[in-house]
């Protein structure tokens, strides 16, 4: 399995009034903007995607929409509560086994530092060694058995930036 994970874009700040309640807050225009030109930039890498899992939060979701738009899967966009990020990565795996386990290549859409500490525990199977990622950052991983611990191997990490800078 090829498994992606993506941090969501730029959202509307915590503390901006209308927005107390963090699971509603969404994109801003620039966060939109930038994950639609780093989707284009996935496809010129030549990135597949069979299914795209996206945390249920708002900017999550929208991120999650505006790359399965762009790759033409909307209808493979699933939403588990088990990407919010008080969640445990050991719940979305079982997740994966039991509904996804044929899926060849997935996007997981999500926060930090959750999604630092499920690249960690599949690097290591240790949650607690430090991989952080930029929003918008996205990294590739190969694993033979999706399992709760150390499966995988990373085979790359790209910033935002960089991604942007594939223009």
């Amino acid at each position: 399995m090829n498994l992606y994970l993506f941090r969501h874009g730029i959202a509307v700040d915590r503390d901006q009034p209308g927005y107390e309640n963090d699971s509603q807050r969404p994109l801003t225009p620039k966060g939109a903007a930038r994950i639609n030109k780093i989707a284009q930039a996935m496809k010129r890498l030549g990135i597949k995607y069979d299914l795209v899992l996206s945390s249920p939060y708002l900017r999550a979701q929208q991120t999650a929409q505006i790359v399965a738009a762009f790759y033409g899967i909307e209808k493979n966009v699933q939403l588990s509560e088990n990407l919010v990020p008080s969640a445990s990565p050991a719940l979305l795996i079982g997740e994966m086994h039991e509904f996804y386990a044929d899926a060849l290549s997935v996007l997981i859409v999500g926060h930090e530092p959750y999604l630092g500490s499920l690249a960690s525990s599949l690097l290591s199977g240790d949650e607690k060694v430090s991989l952080a990622f930029k929003k918008g950052g996205l990294a590739k991983f190969s694993i033979d058995e999706l399992i709760y611990g150390r499966c995988a191997t990373l085979d790359w990490l790209i910033a935002p930036k960089q991604l942007l800078g594939l223009d």
